[in-house]
């Protein structure tokens, strides 16, 4: 049973830990998530309360102009993330570790973990895989740096996994809790479950002590995580089924824009009230 007293807390922080995702999961608090990179909507999320913010490698696809996650590198993710830190001062900020940064083994995942920590100023790294990342994952945290793990659909493999699949159906969920407790034992102080079944979600929220973010992983876990650029509808193209578009933006800006144009091109901007004297 959630706890009043503990919502109230937990709501009122001052700067969010890895201690209050745990304390959230015992008392029942759920826990919210999303993506941002840049220091603009940083400082809006940060402000309206949400508990972290994933700079994820899915800046591809939403900032960079790739296809994919697949081409992102660190390189590219480090200014971002680095903006995005500097703008908060409650939310706490998990850096996502791009392909290709940490899977030749612990010692190159360490290394990707510490650049992310020294130049960006981010609170934790997020990395995919269960039990074939469980040694880079505890190797990251031995050197003391918080790991956000990430196993069911993982957006890296979409290539191996043949596509964007639903995992943990069937004999997969077998794979999915054995991936669960192996980044829990390895660990990462919370798990990313995406695109698996509603109900193997809430039976790997029942067996782990970490909590567990839903993204398209049904409500029966212990927080949620979204790409704000598809709840805002900022996202053209194709919306997966699991969001809920909470605005229109595109639409918003798209009109706004074509006001400007027009008063551009009539004369009605800029006005006497925006000239200097």
């Amino acid at each position: 049973m959630t706890d009043p007293a503990a919502v109230a807390a937990q709501a009122n922080l001052k700067k969010v830990r890895t201690r209050h995702f745990q304390s959230a999961k015992e008392n029942g608090i759920k826990i919210t998530g999303l993506t941002s990179y840049d220091q603009l909507s940083a400082a809006i999320f940060d402000k309206a309360g949400i508990d972290f913010l994933l700079v994820g490698d899915s800046a591809g696809n939403n900032v960079l102009g790739f296809d994919t996650t697949l081409p992102v590198t660190i390189d590219e993710l480090i200014p971002l993330t680095r903006a995005v830190a500097g703008a908060v001062s409650r939310a706490f900020v998990v850096a996502d570790m791009p392909f290709g940064s940490y899977e030749s083994g612990p010692e190159e995942a360490l290394h990707t973990a510490f650049r992310f920590m020294k130049e960006t100023h981010a609170h934790a790294v997020k990395l995919e895989g269960g039990a074939r990342s469980a040694e880079q994952i505890r190797r990251i945290v031995s050197a003391g740096i918080p790991v956000m793990a990430h196993i069911g659909f993982t957006p890296q493999s979409e290539h191996g996994l043949g596509g964007h699949i639903i995992q943990g159906r069937g004999e997969g969920l077998q794979q999915l809790l054995a991936d669960a407790h192996a980044v829990e034992d390895a660990g990462a102080f919370s798990v990313v479950l995406e695109m698996v079944p509603a109900s193997a979600a809430a039976q790997v929220t029942r067996e782990l002590r970490i909590p567990t973010i839903g993204v398209g992983a049904g409500p029966d876990v212990d927080g949620q995580l979204m790409v704000w650029t598809d709840w805002a509808g900022f996202t053209t193209g194709r919306i997966p089924k699991f969001v809920k578009q909470y605005a229109n933006l595109s639409g918003i800006l798209s009109d706004a824009v074509d006001a400007y144009r027009a008063d551009v091109a009539n004369g009605a901007y800029p006005a006497p009230e925006h000239n200097y004297e």
